[in-house]
C-alpha cells in the first residue's frame, strides 16, 4: 500500500504543494515588508505635518512639504479626540460623495488594521488629532494576488484533469467496445462451422442424444456472441416480464452451481412488464449471480428480491459470501479492477454500463459487510 503513494502522482502533488507553500510564504513576507515601509511613510508624513504646523515663518519647509504632497497611495483619515472625521486623503472621491457612511466604514476598517498616530494640533490647549491609515492598493494586490493566482491555476488544472479523465474514459470505452465486437466476430466463424457439423450429425439416429446437448451449448454461444455484438451500439428495447427473465436465469445458474448453494426469489408482483434488452439484461443478472457464486466459494445462499413501484422497479441480488470492503464499493465497477486471482475485471463494468447507459437505470452496491455478504441493487425506470 505504501508503494502506491511513492508513485509519480504523489511526487507531482508534493511538488505542487511545495510550490504553493513557497508562493504564499514569499507573498506573505513581501507584504509584511511593504506594510512596514508604509508605516514608516505614514510616520514621516505625520512628522512633516507637525513641522509645518509648528514651524516659524523663516524656516525651510521644502522637505516637509515634499513629504506631505508625495503621499498619493496610502489612504488616511484625520479625526479629533472624539473620533469626528476632520479630513481624509487618497480615498475614493466618488464613494465619499455618493455614500454618506463611506468614511465612517473606512475608519472602522483602518482602526482594525493599524494603530493610529497622534498629532498635537494646539500646544497651548493640548489638543490632539489622530491619523488613521489603511493598506495601499499595492499592498492589497501583493497580499491577495497569489491566492487569486492559485485559484486560477487550480481551476485550470481541474479543467485539464477533467478533460484528460474524460478522454481516458472514452478511450477505455472504445477499447472495451472494440474488444467485445472483435470477440463476437471471432466467435462467429467457429460457430457457423459447429452448426454445420451438427446438421451432419443429426442424420444419424445414434447421435441424437448428444446432438441435443450440443445444440443447447451452441445456442448458448450464439447468445453470448449476440451480447458482445450489442456492446457499443444502442440496443433495441423490448417489453418483457422481468420476473420471468430473472427466473429463467436463476434456473440456468442453479443447474451449474454447487448443490450446497441455495437459491431463493421473491417478487411483489407475479409479472412485471418492463422495456429491456433481453440478451443484455440476462447478461447483467448472470454476471451478478456468478459473482455471488464466486464470493461464496461453493457454499451459501443467493436471494433475489423484485419490488414493483409505481415509477420504477427495484431488483436486489444478495449473497452470503465474503463481502466487499467499503472502500471498494465504487472501484468494483471500474474496468480492469478485480479482487479475483483470475479474470479481467470487465463483468461488473459492462453490467453497470448496460444498466446505466442502455436502460437509463442504476446499478450499485446497496450494502456489503466483510464475511457476511453483499447486495447489489438495480433500479429501472418504467
Amino acid at each position: 500500500m505504501f508503494k502506491q503513494y511513492l508513485g509519480w502522482k504523489f511526487i507531482l502533488v508534493a511538488v505542487a504543494a511545495a510550490i504553493i507553500a513557497a508562493t504564499i510564504w514569499f507573498a506573505t513576507n513581501l507584504s509584511e515588508k511593504i506594510q512596514q515601509e508604509e508605516t514608516k511613510k505614514v510616520a514621516n508624513w505625520v512628522e512633516a505635518n507637525k513641522e509645518l504646523l509648528q514651524a516659524s515663518s523663516d524656516a525651510n519647509l521644502n522637505l516637509a512639504v515634499e513629504i506631505v504632497t508625495n503621499n498619493t497611495t496610502i489612504p488616511l483619515i484625520l479625526t479629533d479626540e472624539k473620533g469626528n472625521i476632520l479630513d481624509h486623503r487618497n480615498l475614493d472621491s466618488n464613494a465619499v460623495v455618493q455614500q454618506p457612511n463611506y468614511l465612517k466604514e473606512q475608519l472602522i476598517i483602518f482602526r482594525k488594521q493599524h494603530q493610529p498616530f497622534a498629532m498635537q494640533m494646539d500646544t497651548a490647549q493640548k489638543m490632539y488629532s489622530y491619523i488613521y491609515y489603511g493598506d495601499s492598493l499595492i499592498l492589497k494586490q501583493v497580499r491577495y494576488y497569489p491566492y487569486i493566482q492559485l485559484m486560477v491555476v487550480a481551476l485550470f488544472i481541474g479543467v485539464v484533469w477533467f478533460a484528460l479523465s474524460s478522454t481516458s474514459k472514452a478511450t477505455q470505452n472504445q477499447v472495451w467496445v472494440g474488444m467485445a465486437k472483435e470477440t463476437a466476430h471471432q466467435l462467429g466463424t467457429p460457430l457457423s462451422s459447429i452448426e454445420a457439423w451438427l446438421e451432419i450429425l443429426k442424420d444419424k439416429e445414434e447421435n441424437r442424444a448428444f446432438v441435443v446437448e450440443l445444440t443447447k451449448d451452441v445456442d448458448r454461444l450464439k447468445l453470448i456472441t449476440d451480447r458482445f455484438s450489442k456492446i457499443g451500439s444502442v440496443p433495441q428495447l423490448e417489453e418483457r416480464d422481468v420476473v420471468q427473465q430473472i427466473t429463467n436465469m436463476l434456473d440456468y445458474i442453479r443447474k451449474r452451481a454447487s448443490q450446497k448453494i441455495q437459491f431463493t426469489m421473491e417478487s411483489s408482483a407475479p409479472d412485471i412488464p418492463l422495456m429491456i434488452s433481453p440478451p443484455l439484461f440476462d447478461w447483467v443478472i448472470e454476471n451478478l449471480l456468478k459473482n455471488a457464486l464466486d464470493a461464496m466459494e461453493g457454499k451459501g445462499s443467493i436471494h433475489v428480491r423484485i419490488d414493483n413501484h409505481p415509477a420504477h422497479v427495484v431488483i436486489d441480488v444478495s449473497d452470503t459470501g465474503k463481502g466487499i470492503p467499503k472502500g471498494y464499493h465504487e472501484k468494483v465497477f471500474r474496468p480492469g479492477f478485480s479482487t479475483k486471482k483470475r479474470g479481467w475485471g470487465l463483468g461488473l463494468s459492462l453490467a453497470k454500463r448496460i444498466i446505466d447507459e442502455y436502460h437509463k437505470g442504476r446499478l450499485f452496491v446497496k450494502s456489503s459487510e466483510v464475511n457476511k455478504g453483499t447486495t447489489f441493487r438495480i433500479l429501472l425506470r418504467k
